[in-house]
């Protein structure tokens, strides 16, 4: 039986009951099922559990066809699990030397209520706490922002914007006692924790830069306490980016008596966001040695792999080859080592713009099909800055 080699990345979905948890997830996976999408990818998005997938594709088939919105699924917190394969080729495949053929992306959906709510019970409160635990593995964190709420509250949006992002702070409070084991920071815990508006329909000419000073003017303060909660909750808290990016998300366009689930915002940038922003923020926490050696045990270990698969076509990939990477712990910290002796952070920082696309053409011309998505991926974050629905951390 062939070895399964996957990639497997974790993203956690933080929002309130009713902030579109559930519509995103149906609209994320099902424009992926799309015709078009199959088109004109390289690659598949498959659920891994069949029943999940056909209850995500019947809540987006109803929101199409029926103007149907999904049942609320109060208290519940699956996760899903979804594998974005590569397309087999009718010709000759390039043998490419990387460590993964298929990345798997895990979501986390944390019930909002649980955020809202005491628990009722100390079942519920250990429920709570393991679910948390569970979704400690994420390396990316979503806060939904709900437009809907933003819009009632029009010109006092500070109303709603500090109520949530107190609510926030006090959750994971009520949590960290439990989490941490005699008090001790964590190594694995959510290190990117991306502010996202959703509903973003409903305020279309908001920007992700617009969105961005909006939080900060109105609940800037309370984004910083929140910050300091899950910094107390960490280990090396450097390696931490809370509320430095932003994104703009409408999961479909919704009028009276019809839901165009073609009309999306963003939501094709969250495959990318999943895959691809932990590495770059990995690598620029390596470059400026913010990672100690215990923690990058724990984070680096996914993007040395995005690292090699990336290196193949990339002008540094001879020193790649020649590096040698014994053992788990040695693995990680002569590869750190060699990402900041070797210069290759700044080469890798260089693949942007023009040298990325040309990086993704040349992977696409030799059938270097991972070495494509990834740089694929690459440039919808780029893409997504420019039609400004993404706003990346400068930091």
């Amino acid at each position: 039986m062939a070895h399964k080699r996957e990639l497997e990345q974790h993203i956690a979905v933080f929002g309130e009951s009713g902030s579109g948890k559930t519509v995103l997830l149906s609209s994320f996976y099902g424009s992926t099922q799309d015709p078009e999408f199959i088109k004109n990818n390289e690659f598949n998005v498959v659920a891994e559990d069949i029943g999940q997938g056909h209850r995500l594709l019947q809540n987006y088939y109803k929101m199409r066809s029926s103007a149907e919105t999904p049942r609320h699924n109060r208290f519940k917190a699956d996760p899903y699990s979804f594998s974005v394969k590569l397309k087999k080729s009718a010709g000759a495949a390039a043998k490419e030397k990387v460590p993964f053929d298929a990345l798997r992306i895990v979501w986390h959906d944390y019930p909002g209520e649980w955020f809202e709510q005491d628990p009722s019970s100390p079942e519920e409160g250990r429920r709570r706490v393991d679910t948390f635990r569970s979704l400690l593995t994420s390396d990316v964190a979503l806060l939904l922002v709900d437009g809907q709420k933003l819009l009632e509250n029009a010109g006092e949006e500070e109303r709603y914007l500090q109520a949530l992002f107190a609510n926030f702070n006090t959750g994971l409070l009520n949590l960290r006692d439990d989490l941490l084991e005699d008090g001790k920071p964590l190594v694995r815990f959510p290190r990117i924790w991306v502010v996202a508006l959703s509903k973003a329909d409903l305020l279309s000419d908001m920007s992700a830069h617009d969105f961005s000073t909006l939080l900060i003017e109105k609940a800037g303060g309370h984004m910083a306490e929140l910050r300091r909660t899950i910094a107390l909750m960490v280990e090396a808290d450097a390696a931490l980016s809370v509320g430095e990016d932003f994104l703009v998300l409408s999961s479909a366009k919704f009028t009276p008596g019809t839901i165009d689930v073609s009309d999306r915002i963003g939501v094709n940038l969250l495959l990318p966001l999943a895959a691809m922003l932990p590495f770059e923020r990995h690598m620029s926490w390596a470059k400026k040695k913010e990672i100690p050696v215990k923690v990058a045990q724990q984070i680096l270990n996914n993007s040395q792999s995005i690292f090699t698969a990336l290196a193949i076509l990339a002008p540094f990939a001879n020193g790649l080859k020649r590096l040698k990477l014994p053992g788990s712990f040695g693995v990680v910290k002569n590869f750190a080592v060699f990402l900041i002796s070797g210069g290759a952070l700044a080469k890798m920082a260089d693949l942007a713009g023009e040298k990325l696309e040309e990086m993704n053409a040349e992977a696409k011309a030799k059938n270097h099909k991972m070495t494509a998505v990834l740089t694929g991926f690459l440039l919808a974050l780029e893409k997504g800055e420019e039609d400004q629905v993404l706003l990346r951390s400068q930091r």
